[in-house]
């Protein structure tokens, strides 16, 4: 089995200490000098709370490394959850709550692409997508996708394989409209091509 690299940053030496024994007691997971920390697969820190200085620090790591970060603090509001995932934050351990098998769990889940968080949190988090979609999405016509629903008929009918007069007659738009509705999508997300568009809102999965 492939060990899992990662790094660790705490604001307190003894709490570094103590995790990185944490760490370093799970064969499945290698912890790294700091020298070496662009390496690691997920970022381990340790901070008492979200500061300004703990958020920059999270945003250069998020700019220049990009690896998922496992977020261990004492407490933390609603506005710095929603910060915290902006930096690629996907687990909190409250600190308190926080053993080796609790952070090794964690770590391995980010590295997976998951993530781990206390339920109240969770429950802010969707509290926060719903008035996202309620005060900014409907008002203009999208959804959580980005897309409008003109946007999405669309793309569904090219995955099917329809071509732009077929989607015009089946949707009863002009065909300018269709090539504008593809234009549009393809441009926004930065697609090369239909092709391209469907490819990335099947895996999305928007259709």
């Amino acid at each position: 089995m492939e060990q899992v690299r990662v790094a660790l940053q705490a604001s307190d030496p003894l709490i570094q200490a103590g995790l990185a024994s944490y760490l370093q007691s799970r064969p499945e997971l290698t912890l790294l000098r700091g020298a070496d920390r662009a390496q690691a697969k997920v970022l381990v820190v340790s901070a008492e709370r979200l500061s300004a200085d703990v958020v920059a620090m999270l945003r250069r790591h998020a700019a220049e490394a990009g690896a998922p970060v496992v977020l261990i603090t004492n407490e933390i509001t609603e506005t710095e959850l929603l910060t915290a995932v902006e930096c690629r934050v996907v687990a909190i351990l409250p600190r308190p709550a926080v053993t080796a098998d609790r952070l090794a769990h964690s770590v391995l889940a980010a590295a997976a692409g998951g993530g781990v968080m206390p339920p109240n949190l969770v429950g802010e988090l969707l509290k926060h997508i719903e008035r996202l979609q309620r005060d900014v999405l409907t008002p203009h016509g999208l959804n959580t996708s980005g897309l409008t629903p003109r946007e999405i008929d669309v793309l569904r009918l090219m995955a099917d394989g329809l071509d732009t007069s077929e989607i015009a007659g089946e949707l009863s738009y002009s065909e300018r409209t269709v090539k504008n509705v593809i234009y549009g999508v393809t441009h926004r997300l930065k697609l090369r091509n239909r092709s391209h568009a469907v490819a990335y809102a099947l895996r999305s999965g928007m259709i």
